[in-house]
Parts: C-alpha cells; structure tokens; sequence
C-alpha cells in the first residue's frame, strides 16, 4: 500500500476534501501505529498504544465517528493545538462551512501536523 507522504500539499488536500476520506483516515492510522498486512489486506493493531487499541481494536472512521474524532482531537499535546495556523496558515472555514465531515476533517490535519512534528524532534 502506499499512503501519501505528510507534505503540506497532502495535508491542504485533506482540508479541501481532494483526499479521499480512505487515505486520510490512513495516514492516521498509520501514525497511530496500525500497520497494514499485505497478505491479509487487514490493519493489525499490534504496534498500536493500549489507550487506542483497547477503545479501537480496528482502526476507526474517524470522518464518520466523533467519539473517534474527539479522542483523537484529545491526544494533540496542548502545544500543537494550533498548528493548523501556524504551520498551513490555516484561518478556519465559514460559518456555513461548518460541518461536521469538514471539522472531522481538519482534526486530522491538525493531528497529523502534530504527529509530524512530534516525528521530526524525535528523529533530531
């Protein structure tokens, strides 16, 4: 399989809906450490942490679920919380934008941003 690397074109295209939910919901769940088996064609969790595997055996919806949504939007450290400005320069939608496929949306992105610069100080 293979996901789209976490280049600031991938994560505008999450908030803009050129993504599809599949490969968003993907990379997420990579970063939470499912891992996909190419012979079964199935995520395994066992790289996963107990606090997701134990809520999320299989990897969650997180476009269609907001308890899924909201544990993740949970675990972005205080310090990330508002990396969707910083780094993409993010302002937030319209009034009339507010939906919930669309907000869904953007916690993963600011997730990511945050797993992606949790990454980046790691490898530092």
């Amino acid at each position: 399989m293979h996901l789209p690397p976490l280049t600031n074109e991938t994560l505008w295209a999450i908030l803009n809906d050129e993504l599809d939910d599949r490969t968003a919901n993907q990379l997420v769940w990579q970063g939470l450490g499912y891992q996909y088996n190419e012979a079964t064609q199935e995520w395994e969790n066992g790289a996963v942490a107990d606090e997701w595997r134990d809520a999320y055996p299989k990897p969650p919806d997180f476009i269609d679920s907001r308890p899924a949504t909201v544990k993740l939007t949970r675990s972005i450290p205080k310090a990330h919380k508002q990396l969707l400005k910083e780094e993409l320069g993010f302002a937030g939608y319209q009034v009339n934008e507010l939906v919930p496929r669309k907000t869904r949306r953007a916690t993963i992105v600011n997730w990511l941003l945050s797993y992606r610069k949790q990454t980046e100080a790691e490898a530092n």
